[in-house]
């Protein structure tokens, strides 16, 4: 069974700090072939008065804003919220020297702000997360003022599809890793869910993808995820021989990256 939108589980597991969070950016950042990161990419999307204010729902530990930190316009007043306390420590604790910002633990079938109170509302890669999408969408919509801008960044059904049959042969109990996130929220079907509350977004797509050439930290990437929870997970030291006898057979595994976001003018 999915956790993909388990409050409890996410919570308290795997969003309850950064670590498992930080073991996924890290392949990211050392084996991606587009050296222009995704954090960069996605803030080029923005666009903002310059006094314009800032929501950011499932804020994690704040990289949009720390790989931006240099670019943030003096005029912006950024609110970061994240329905984990811990998330919201991880934030708050690497921001706090750059500028100010404001913190706030929320869910976001329930945010604690006012009608049209924000110029953008961002949502990167966090509502296949959520269990109750349309509440989520409508208090979304709710906080944004006329003329804002949404941003809701999410994969499409090809990511990361190499790694999902690397687990799946590693042990086939493992072959359905991953297969709820490529439903509930993705490029290919979020623009039908968010017609109702935004109408008609734009799909802006990031081409990346990953060509791994070490064993340890794509075991580490696994693990961090809901496969370390299934009842058959495997041994972090039995993945990564895995893992060292693909690389030595067939060289660095290559593997689909598929991101974007959808952007809607309100």
């Amino acid at each position: 069974m999915s956790k993909i939108d388990d409050q409890q589980y996410l919570s308290t597991q795997q969003y309850n700090n950064a670590d498992k969070f930080n073991d996924r950016v890290a392949l990211h950042v050392r084996f991606s072939t587009n050296r222009y990161g995704w954090q960069r990419w996605m803030f080029d999307q923005l666009v903002l008065p310059p006094a314009g204010r800032v929501l950011e729902v499932g804020c994690g530990p704040g990289r949009l804003w720390l790989d931006n930190h240099e670019r943030i316009p003096a005029g912006w007043d950024i609110t970061l919220a994240d329905f984990s306390p811990g998330m919201l420590a991880e934030a708050r604790q690497n921001l706090h020297d750059l500028r100010p910002f404001r913190f706030e633990v929320a869910d976001a079938q329930a945010l604690p702000f006012a009608d049209a109170a924000f110029d953008a509302v961002i949502a990167n890669h966090m509502l296949y997360h959520v269990p109750d999408r349309p509440r989520a969408l409508a208090e979304l919509r709710r906080v944004l003022r006329p003329g804002g801008h949404f941003y809701a960044a999410t994969n499409g059904e090809a990511h990361l599809r190499e790694l999902r049959e690397l687990v799946g042969g590693f042990d086939p109990r493992l072959a359905a890793w991953g297969a709820t996130a490529l439903r509930d929220f993705t490029l290919e079907n979020g623009a039908a869910q968010l017609a109702p509350w935004f109408g008609p977004a734009e799909l802006r797509r990031y081409h990346d993808g990953l060509v791994v050439s070490e064993a340890a930290p794509l075991a580490a990437f696994i693990m961090s995820m809901q496969v370390a929870e299934h009842a058959s997970a495997p041994q972090p030291a039995e993945l990564v021989r895995h893992i060292e006898q693909i690389i030595q057979r067939d060289g660095p595994i290559g593997i689909t990256k598929d991101s974007g976001v959808f952007v809607v003018a309100a």
